[in-house]
């Protein structure tokens, strides 16, 4: 009753005990006041659960959401498309990039296992300790690590081929496009992969053919899940404070007491 509107939904589960066991799902909306409101604590992250949450939303209220912040679970997305078919769902460009950005370092795994074979001792000491230079931007190189990186791309044209297109993608998500120009713009990157045929990226191949219109979705507002992360940091912090949190309402409480102070 005390919200006059919701725009933005942000699910998201956290793992109440160590081991990622007894997941919750919270739902959450940004606030100009308080950062974030926490809507809800679920006692599980099952669709029928998320559903049921959601068509309690007052009509008044669920009828004026736009925009879902959401990872690539598939419960989540359609209790999302089931009870609010006017959002737009956002697969968070966190969540994305972190995909792509494994698929180019398990490149690198393999490349410089298959190096240290091939190698001499003194070759592979050029190119060792190039894992950080590796992850890194060209833009946040420094020379010797540009040098460095030059040199592993002499040994490997594989391990170039991967962090070029890791960059690419990247420089993507970077660009003005809208939803249409971004689907374009990625489905050519994808036919760049492919023409490669590094099959460490055929995993995010088919995650791009699952949720290209979800991601495409971020390049409406270039809204993220941040909002979402930063909050689960918080969630884990209270649960660190008070020596684990097990209880679904008590959680629930602990959060809006966090949020709100005592009323």
């Amino acid at each position: 009753d005390r919200f006059q509107r919701i725009e933005i939904l942000g699910i998201d589960e956290i793992a109440l005990k160590p081991g990622h066991r007894d997941y919750v799902v919270l739902v959450t909306t940004p606030s100009t006041h308080q950062g974030v409101e926490v809507l809800a604590v679920l006692g599980d992250r099952k669709k029928e659960t998320v559903v049921n949450f959601l068509a309690s939303i007052p009509i008044r209220l669920r009828n004026r959401i736009e925009r879902v912040c959401t990872d690539m679970y598939l419960g989540f997305v359609n209790a999302a498309k089931e009870q609010l078919p006017r959002a737009h769902i956002i697969i968070d460009r966190f969540h994305v990039a972190r995909a792509y950005r494994n698929c180019a370092d398990r490149v690198r795994r393999v490349e410089l296992k298959l190096l240290k074979q091939q190698l001499s001792k003194k070759e592979y000491g050029d190119i060792k300790g190039a894992m950080w230079a590796f992850r890194k931007p060209p833009e946040q190189l420094k020379d010797s690590e540009w040098e460095l990186l030059q040199r592993l791309f002499t040994y490997s044209a594989k391990m170039k081929e991967a962090y070029i297109l890791r960059e690419e993608l990247t420089e993507i998500f970077e660009r003005k496009y809208d939803p249409k120009g971004a689907k374009c713009a990625i489905r050519a990157w994808c036919k760049r992969v492919r023409s490669c045929q590094i099959p460490q990226f055929e995993s995010f191949l088919r995650t791009i053919e699952t949720w290209l219109e979800q991601i495409a979705n971020y390049f409406l507002e270039r809204l993220t899940s941040s909002f979402v992360e930063g909050f689960n940091n918080r969630v884990k912090v209270l649960k660190r404070r008070c020596y684990g949190i097990f209880d679904v309402d008590r959680l629930f409480q602990r959060l809006t007491l966090d949020i709100h102070g005592s009323f």
